[in-house]
């Protein structure tokens, strides 16, 4: 056995053991989605509960008064932000925001890889913002599926500290985040309780053939996002016939065209990786 397959055998056990230490969703984001899933919860009560958290209060009222929601009025204070956005939006957007917290590494050649797959991270969700319009489903939730289709390569590169041939070799890294981190990712957001729309993401946003028929839905467009996330790069990605993949049909764009290059698009990407800036 080779050094890759008895670091993804050892990751494989651990992980269908419980041994493997999987990022827990702060407690800020579990318990507005808690209250809003209570159905009783006021904007008032939301606001509370945000406001626990100071940065977090602060950039949500920064994303209430961006273009991307374009309220006529600045708003200033967060009960009237929740009331303005809607609980399920600030649920979602909440969860989005904390998601930054659980990019960090305690190494500085580890906290490279983990600052890297969080700016690919936010330049998905980006891009997944502005599919969903067309597309014709909630933006909220678009952009918080990219951000959490990789979350699975998070206890992979946190545990990579303490395995030196993973630490210190980043191409061996790779090989095992590529193999691990859907596995990994669908098992995280299981565990947070995530709807399966979006568990479904992290499992399956690789499978590039994946045609399951009915309507599109949030894996074809993190599909087509991580693609479009890579042109311009030499990914291997770039070397596929994209007119091969269902996703494209899926969503209503051909392969072609290049989402990011859309002088119309600009805006709004510009404000999500703001919004999401590291």
């Amino acid at each position: 056995m080779d050094t890759v397959e008895q670091i993804l055998a050892g990751f494989l056990d651990d992980l269908e053991n419980n041994r493997l230490i999987l990022p827990t969703l702060p407690e800020v984001a579990l318990q507005v989605r808690d209250a809003v899933e209570s159905d009783k919860a006021s904007a008032g009560e939301i606001a509370k509960i945000i406001s626990m958290d100071a940065a977090l209060s602060a950039r949500l009222l920064q994303v209430c008064n961006s273009p991307l929601y374009r309220t006529r009025r600045t708003v200033e204070d967060l009960q009237t932000a929740v009331a303005r956005l809607g609980n399920i939006q600030v649920r979602n957007l909440v969860s989005s925001l904390v998601m930054q917290q659980m990019f960090q590494a305690t190494s500085d050649v580890l906290d490279k890889k983990m600052r890297a797959t969080w700016e690919h991270s936010t330049n998905v969700a980006s891009i997944c913002y502005v599919l969903a319009s067309a597309a014709g489903v909630p933006k909220d939730q678009a952009l918080l599926a990219g951000l959490i289709h990789d979350i699975g390569a998070l206890p992979i590169i946190v545990h990579a500290e303490d395995i030196p041939e993973l630490r210190d070799d980043q191409v061996l890294l790779d090989k095992v985040i590529s193999k691990l981190h859907t596995m990994i990712g669908e098992k995280i957001l299981k565990d947070w309780q995530f709807p399966q729309s979006l568990v479904n993401v992290a499992a399956q946003h690789e499978n590039l053939q994946r045609d399951p028929g009915g309507e599109i839905d949030y894996v074809d467009i993190v599909i087509v996002a991580n693609l479009q996330s890579y042109i311009g790069t030499s990914h291997p990605y770039n070397d596929l016939d994209w007119s091969t993949i269902p996703a494209f049909q899926r969503v209503g764009i051909e392969p072609e065209i290049n989402i990011v290059d859309i002088e119309e698009n600009q805006e709004d990407l510009h404000e999500v990786r703001s919004m999401l800036a590291y």
